[in-house]
């Protein structure tokens, strides 16, 4: 595992970090780009008396979490660029590494429509990778991320200077990410449902030769994955 930066706190579970900024109990939330909604899961299991929609562009994946129901949670196909909900009618919007993966001309389209969604007074919750450390060197030899990450985070910079939002928190911690072995990390990182990495030997060579520089003897690795939190709040309209 790479070295841990003192300045920044270990933390093997979000949840906590999200429910010291907000309040999870009785809030009607949205995940938008749930993935497998894991937080969304683990959440409500917690806070049972919460309700959360988890939005999702990948078919694959909204078929997997229909065919996986839990109470409490709702699923629907939808991107966050266009949110098939009323106006003001969540108390909490989730982004959990999904900004970025909203196509860049869309991404104040994103926010904005997060704001409509969001009573006044709520909030959303941002978190996303930071480009940077030996987990995202590994990434970048097939799948370079630079130009978007930056792009999502100028677009928050932006909504919060013009737009309906106003910065109440922001925190900086490390999340470790375990891998068995090699063909553990491509299957879960370089062939995901929602994405085409256009792979071919040459970007799984690099791959292979960036994660093998990190493994144990074994060949499993661990890594520390950087992650950056931004929490907005939705002004009064």
């Amino acid at each position: 595992m790479n070295a841990p930066d003192q300045a920044r706190p270990l933390i093997t579970d979000e949840l906590e970090v999200l429910s010291a900024l907000v309040p999870l109990e009785r809030q009607t939330i949205i995940e938008l780009g749930c993935g497998a909604a894991q937080m969304a899961r683990s959440l409500l299991k917690r806070f049972p008396g919460s309700s959360i929609t988890g939005l999702e562009v990948d078919q694959r994946q909204h078929a997997k979490n229909l065919a996986n129901p839990q109470e409490g949670l709702h699923f629907v196909a939808a991107g966050a660029q266009a949110i098939p909900a009323a106006d003001a009618s969540f108390d909490l919007a989730l982004m959990l590494k999904s900004l970025h993966h909203v196509p860049m001309p869309l991404l104040a389209t994103a926010l904005n429509e997060a704001a409509r969604v969001l009573r006044d007074g709520g909030h959303l919750y941002v978190s996303e990778p930071v480009y940077g450390g030996p987990f995202n060197e590994v990434i970048r030899t097939y799948n370079e991320e630079g130009a978007v990450r930056a792009a999502a985070q100028a677009a928050v910079d932006q909504a919060v200077a013009q737009g309906p939002w106003a910065q109440v928190a922001e925190q900086h911690f490390d999340m470790p990410v375990r891998f068995a072995s090699f063909d553990d990390f491509e299957g879960r990182m370089m062939r995901p449902t929602f994405a085409d990495h256009k792979l071919d030997e040459a970007k799984i060579a690099a791959a292979r030769r960036a994660f093998l520089a990190h493994a144990h003897p074994d060949g499993s690795a661990d890594f520390l994955r950087p992650m950056h939190v931004r929490l907005l709040r939705r002004k009064s309209r």
